[in-house]
This record gives structure tokens, sequence and C-alpha cells, in this order.
């Protein structure tokens, strides 16, 4: 019905930078909030960035400064420019979609497979 399609993870050395795309498809009448995610081995997952229908963002703490979250509504796709890589920011990356259907009527949350971005040297 709905799936979120991930792309441009890898491996990067620290301080440099890397530019995460998530492409929504299916029937879908509008996406409210979409939001970056990610999970360390052994680590709960936790809320990087979001951004709003409207533009609003958000930041978790440990990201604030270095990367930035936009998305383009037109093409149902959300991004994420990471910049200045720490070793820390080594997880894998999942996007999500809060996701309205053509005739549902309500909102329902869609989760991307995920993408590993690995920062070594």
């Amino acid at each position: 019905q709905v799936q979120l399609v991930e792309s441009g993870g890898g491996l990067v050395q620290p301080g440099g930078s890397l530019r995460l795309s998530c492409a929504a498809s299916g029937s879908i009448f509008s996406i409210n909030t979409m939001a970056w995610y990610r999970q360390a081995p052994g680590k709960e997952r936790e809320l990087v960035a979001g951004i709003t229908s409207g533009g609003s963002t958000n930041y978790a703490d440990s990201v604030k400064g270095r990367f930035t979250i936009s998305r383009d509504n037109a093409k149902n796709t959300v991004y994420l420019q990471m910049n200045s890589l720490k070793p820390e920011d080594t997880a894998v990356y999942y996007c999500k979609s809060e996701v309205v259907r053509y005739g549902w009527g309500r909102s329902e949350d869609y989760w991307g497979q995920g993408t590993q971005v690995t920062v070594s040297s």
C-alpha cells in the first residue's frame, strides 16, 4: 500500500558528509510528519530529526548544528543532510512517515527498511 525507500547510506570518514533520502510511494493522499530515526547496536531507536508538513523541524541535541532535515512534498521525499559526521553517528537510519491514504481518513505510520551509516577511518 505504502512503501518508503531509503537511500544514501554508506561508509564515510569522520568529519565527512552524507545525504539520506527517503521516498514514499503508494496510495498517498498526504503526509503529515516525516522523521529520521537511528538505532545503533545494543541501543534503543532514537529520534534524530522530524519535520512537519509545514516545514517545522526538530532535532536531537546530539545532531543539532550538524544535521538538516528537509522535504519535497511534490516528491513525497524526506532528506537528511548529515555534516561533520562522528563515529557515534554510526547506526542504521530509518525514515518514518505519517501517511494519510486515499479513502482512509486517518493517518498511519510507515517505516523504511533502514540504511546503514558507518562513520569510521
